[in-house]
């Protein structure tokens, strides 16, 4: 062992010996609260006949006080027993100008060491530790609140500490970050996804510490580590801003519960809470009202791979535009110029004239058309109290209660929408059945946006961050809609080349429009799959700025069937080899949920779990899925099946097939039947 390692491993038993006593110390004083607690409850329940109100108000404050002083102490003990596994996983020795040198260790979370008030580690999002991301040795610089620190680094180590033992330590080389990366890339997938704060690239870390931008969008390729990143940023946010932003102010918009549940070990892991997330359609729903049915995303790509009716793309495509938000604004200008018909109003012998009654209506031009008819009403009332001077009768209330609603052409914001088809001149492009009232899912948006102009809508205030991942499926009306229900910052993200339905896609430059004082970031590099798999994906959507990180592997296997009998035992045959290759997922994604279905009824596979619209879980294993549903996730090794002519031939197709080839890390295979689809032939 060089003398190197063996300081090295010497400094990690002192710090770990410095943190047992700090867990020592902290639950000595958690033990001290909950004894002052008991002893405080006793003392108010014995004398509670003789205390005032304010003396009650006092001993609840103080209990409270005392209760959330507890709490404090416990998590500090989670994180101390977390640094107790991995104290830190990098180090630099800095000297700022004029000042000696001075070793800054690197981790998770910080630790002070209370008797010398020294830090023994810094939190990877202190100033001084983006050294470790932005510099290698010699000249180096840190920002801080109270301006910017120059120095040198002299030194810089990178280790991997597993169960407090020292797994190995790395000197300072030029790519030091790049053979870690390679280890931690070479290493199996997870249940969850992991924290990358070890292997932050400078690309990457200028992203996560970016704090002027108020709108971020950051266009990814497959596997760059986009909502890794964005995590980071959001954990980056929080600490920043501690005193101003907490966890439970921040929402992520996430495409489904499964990923969802994938991402939720991230920020947990940072030491951060728990983030409160929402789907789209969980928000649609509550945007809409529980009496309001319509179709999912998932649904409306199923309908399009199952019956791609060419209407139904039309509708699609026409309400995916720029140009149908644009056409939805003119129309609520028509609206407001032309749908108030207000007409003289008699009570008796006094008439209200239409000019008195109209210029109510147009001074409360603030105020969302459908909320302005009460408004107007009480000031037509006013008018008359004041004209009469005398009370109104309850008679001469309701007739000006019910002639001002009568003056709108339209009280109902579905009926707004369907004559909006009118007004243009295009009335098929609404399809509603009043049976059934289904909305089709492009038209649940648009109908959102109509609600908070018309009728205005206030639930999301008190979010203070979102953050809206797989940006590529949602069109300029869903910006529209969250750029009005949102006014804080916002971190958006995604993949113009994975998008599960190119009729509705949107890319930066669409997000750009809505939001035009956004930072657009590109991340080009790809770190999920091996060179092999990364070059075959490229056939099938071609991404000339697509670099992909040196990890070679298994070339791509193709297997042509000469049966789907003999398909079926292909698949059989890699599923049931499966364990013995010491990885973690296997992913099987076909392109609809009925092959996804039939495929995991057919296969002898216990254990395998099949995601459908409703999974709310990952788990490790066999999972048997499709595109749509596998967005987002990473597998040791995915299987493609029937991966022939027949499936996957059209424009939807081809984005299908590239989501499932880039999901896989180690091992690519196709299988097929028949002719090849001629995305990848050739």
């Amino acid at each position: 062992m060089s003398t190197l390692e063996q300081a090295e491993r010497a400094y990690l038993e002192e710090i770990k010996e410095k943190l047992t006593l700090a867990i020592r110390r902290g639950d000595d004083a958690v033990k001290q609260f909950s004894n002052e607690l008991r002893e405080k409850k006793q003392y108010i329940h014995e004398n509670q006949s003789g205390m005032d109100d304010a003396d009650m108000v006092a001993a609840d404050q103080s209990i409270n006080r005392m209760a959330f002083t507890g709490e404090a102490a416990v998590a500090r003990k989670r994180r101390l027993l977390k640094l107790g596994q991995s104290p830190y996983f990098g180090r630099l020795d800095f000297a700022a100008q004029g000042q000696a040198s001075l070793p800054i260790y690197i981790g998770v979370y910080s630790f002070m060491d209370e008797q010398q008030r020294q830090n023994l580690i810094y939190d990877w999002r202190a100033p001084i530790s983006s050294m470790f991301y932005d510099y290698e040795l010699g000249e180096a610089a840190y920002t801080t609140p109270a301006g910017r620190v120059e120095g040198t680094i002299g030194l810089k180590r990178q280790y991997r500490i597993r169960d407090g033992q020292l797994e190995f330590v790395l000197e300072n080389d030029v790519n030091i970050h790049d053979d870690v990366l390679q280890r931690e890339l070479a290493k199996s997938s997870d249940d969850k996804m992991k924290n990358i704060v070890a292997t932050i690239q400078r690309d990457q870390n200028a992203v996560i510490r970016n704090e002027t931008a108020s709108v971020m969008v950051i266009q990814g390729v497959a596997g760059s580590g986009k909502t890794s990143i964005a995590l980071h940023r959001i954990a980056f946010l929080l600490y920043r801003y501690r005193d101003t932003i907490t966890a439970k102010d921040v929402l992520i918009i996430s495409p489904n519960k499964v990923f969802a549940d994938y991402i939720s070990n991230v920020l947990p892991e940072l030491g951060e809470e728990h983030i409160p997330e929402l789907g789209m359609e969980e928000l649609a729903a509550d945007l809409l009202g529980s009496q309001q049915p319509f179709q999912t995303f998932f649904e409306q790509v199923a309908a399009l791979l199952e019956t791609p009716d060419p209407a139904f793309i039309e509708r699609i495509r026409f309400k995916s535009s720029g140009e149908f938000l644009r056409q939805l604004n003119q129309y609520l200008l028509h609206v407001e110029n032309n749908y108030f018909i207000s007409k003289d109003l008699r009570l008796g012998r006094l008439v209200l004239p239409q000019a008195f009654i109209l210029g109510r209506f147009k001074a409360y031009h603030r105020v969302p058309l459908l909320k302005r008819a009460p408004l107007v009403a009480q000031d037509v009332r006013t008018y008359v109290r004041d004209a009469t001077q005398r009370k109104l009768t309850g008679e001469e209330k309701s007739i000006i209660g019910e002639a001002i609603p009568r003056m709108f052409k339209f009280t109902q914001v579905l009926d707004l929408y369907r004559d909006f088809y009118r007004w243009q001149g295009r009335p098929e492009l609404f399809q509603y059945d009043p049976q059934s009232r289904n909305l089709e899912y492009a038209d649940v948006f648009a109908l959102i946006y109509l609600r908070l102009r018309l009728e205005g809508l206030s639930a999301y205030e008190h979010v203070k961050h979102l953050v809206v991942d797989e940006m590529q499926d949602y069109t300029p009306v869903h910006y529209a809609v969250l750029a009005r229900l949102f006014s804080c910052r916002k971190t958006i993200l995604g993949d113009v080349n994975q998008t599960v339905n190119p009729y509705s896609a949107s890319s930066a430059e669409t997000i750009e429009r809505v939001f035009p004082q956004a930072e657009i970031v590109q991340l080009h590099r790809s770190y999920r799959s091996t060179v092999e798999i990364t070059t075959f994906a490229q056939r099938i959507t071609p991404n000339p700025d697509l670099l992909p990180l040196e990890r070679h592997g298994r070339a791509p296997l193709v297997l042509h069937c000469a049966s789907p009998a003999e398909e079926l035992a292909a698949i059989q045959q890699l599923v049931t080899a499966f364990p013995s290759t010491g990885q973690h997922a296997l992913g099987i994604i076909c392109k609809t949920q009925r092959q996804a279905a039939a495929l995991h009824r057919a296969l002898q596979a216990p254990g395998a779990q099949l995601l459908t619209a409703e999974s709310s879980t990952f788990k490790e294993g066999v999972l048997i899925t499709t595109a749509y549903l596998a967005k987002g996730l990473e597998f040791d090794e995915v299987i493609v099946p029937f991966a022939d002519a027949a499936t996957y031939n059209t424009v939807v197709d081809r984005g299908l097939l590239y989501v499932a080839c880039t999901r896989a890390m180690h091992q690519l295979t196709l299988t097929h039947v028949g002719a090849l689809t001629p995305f990848v032939a050739g």
